[in-house]
């Protein structure tokens, strides 16, 4: 199927990591024209999206190389393996947390939407994670929730002006992930099959706004209307 995402300028943050360099390869393949920001970006922009000065610069050389943004992903968050499960509920631990991830999308959407506007189109996919289902660590779980919130509070300012947000979220990555689902666990999902969806949300094809989409099982045993 072709996503009619050829010569589409899409911004990529986050776009050397793991789920991110997925992103960015499958979106070529599609023949868009990816622009890869990161804090240490050797072939693209150096962007650090928890800086509001450097989020500035770096949309606006992006604007200014390109013309426009005609789709935002970010996949920029340090790993869940990183937090420290001994300060889960340490508030200093899980508000850093939540600026890193939540507050870092929310910084990057903020300067893309005025131009996105202006064009009357736009798709912004913030990669997010099923923790926010869970309890059991309040780092994980707030800033994955507090991320699907403000993509969905975007989504709705938003409405009727052509830019859609939805979040996507993942359970474990793997690259080569299990079939089995654990009950109280979400399912495993490559880093390409995650990027296969969000191929599709930044694509012209696709009208969904407004939704947080679970990659792999949603969390077996939990019901969420």
């Amino acid at each position: 199927m072709d996503l009619g995402l050829s010569d589409r300028v899409v911004l990529v943050v986050g776009g050397t990591g793991l789920i991110g360099s997925a992103v960015a390869d499958r979106l070529r393949r599609e023949g868009a024209r990816v622009v890869v920001a990161s804090r240490h970006a050797a072939d693209g922009v150096a962007m650090d999206a928890s800086d509001d000065g450097s989020v500035r610069d770096g949309v606006a050389r992006v604007l200014r190389e390109h013309g426009r943004v005609d789709a935002l992903v970010v996949a920029a968050a340090p790993a869940a393996q990183t937090l420290d499960p001994s300060r889960a509920s340490d508030p200093a631990q899980v508000l850093a947390a939540v600026d890193a991830k939540a507050m870092a999308f929310l910084r990057v959407a903020s300067a893309v939407v005025p131009a996105m506007r202006e064009a009357g189109f736009g798709r912004i996919v913030v990669v997010s994670g099923q923790n926010a289902y869970l309890t059991g660590s309040i780092t994980g779980s707030v800033r994955n929730a507090a991320t699907i919130l403000v993509a969905k509070n975007l989504a709705d300012e938003l409405a009727g002006t052509g830019v859609a947000v939805n979040a996507v979220n993942p359970g474990t990555v793997a690259r080569e992930p299990e079939t089995e689902v654990a009950r109280g666990q979400g399912g495993q999902s490559s880093p390409e099959q995650i990027a296969d969806l969000i191929a599709f949300l930044s694509s012209p094809l696709s009208a969904v706004t407004g939704e947080s989409i679970a990659v792999g099982h949603r969390v077996l045993g939990v019901t969420v209307l």
